[in-house]
């Protein structure tokens, strides 16, 4: 593939960096579990898959979940939020639905894949996952067909498509036309994001109040992989699981992202973000 396979992984920097963050997670589901008052309840669609049809509806049901602020997750070595070298952020055109194409000074280069829609619920986890975060924004990247993240990798230095902010509505939504990411080595497939009080917040890149990842079902995964443009993606697959990924090992219920479609018609990708 490019040199991912010694930077990656760093890509989400291995057991000693994640090793408070996880420590702190599992505090909090152990004084969760022990509470006398119980928390109020959100319902996780995190286990749903999708069929060949794009209408059809999920394959299985998903249980509930204490309603608990998204995980935190490491942003990984290329976020573009000027913490590790380059800042899109501050760029005119990053506030956009459609990330499939560079904008701005970079190249006018389109990631090719099959089509994925990506919505994220923000909302209040203190109300019990009841109350929309209105006027939050999120700001999304992720890698392209190849394994490939703009700005950082080989070949696609010049682009910056893939990335891109909105701002929630009120129903607390954001919505992203992308592409289905590959699966490069030791990485489950997964979207980054990261979630600002505000659009004024996410364009200045200040002030982040959640940084967090989606992770994509197997079966879905395992039906694109079989398209064109995917080869790599299936090896690397194979090699994998979601209780073995760097990220998602200690829990994934909460990222775990509704998928419905088909590889024909695009997909859609649905997950509530507590914050």
């Amino acid at each position: 593939m490019n040199d991912h396979e010694e930077e990656v992984h760093e890509h989400d920097r291995g057991l000693s960096y994640d090793l408070p963050l996880l420590t702190r997670r599992r505090m909090v589901r152990l004084l969760a579990g022990v509470s006398l008052v119980p928390l109020v309840g959100c319902t996780s669609e995190g286990e749903t898959t999708a069929s060949s049809s794009p209408s059809s509806s999920p394959s299985s049901a998903s249980s509930p979940v204490q309603c608990e602020t998204i995980p935190e997750e490491t942003e990984g070595p290329f976020p573009g939020d000027g913490s590790n070298g380059v800042n899109v952020l501050r760029e005119s055109g990053v506030v956009r639905s459609d990330i499939t194409k560079s904008f701005g000074d970079s190249a006018r280069g389109t990631a090719e894949g099959v089509p994925l829609t990506i919505t994220l619920t923000v909302v209040d986890a203190a109300s019990g996952c009841g109350t929309p975060k209105k006027g939050a924004a999120v700001y999304i990247w992720q890698c392209d067909r190849e394994g490939r993240y703009s700005l950082y990798d080989d070949g696609v230095t010049d682009e910056n498509y893939l990335r891109g902010v909105q701002e929630a509505d009120d129903k607390g939504q954001v919505t992203f036309k992308s592409i289905f990411p590959g699966c490069y080595p030791n990485r489950w497939p997964h979207v980054h994001f990261e979630v600002y009080g505000s659009l004024a917040d996410a364009t200045a890149a200040r002030s982040i109040t959640n940084t967090s990842q989606l992770a994509l079902p197997k079966d879905v995964s395992d039906r694109v992989y079989a398209t064109d443009g995917y080869s790599e993606s299936v090896g690397n697959l194979s090699e994998l699981s979601l209780e073995s990924d760097s990220v998602f090992s200690d829990g994934y219920d909460q990222q775990l992202a509704t998928v419905t479609g088909s590889v024909e018609q695009g997909y859609t990708a649905t997950l509530t973000v507590p914050v």
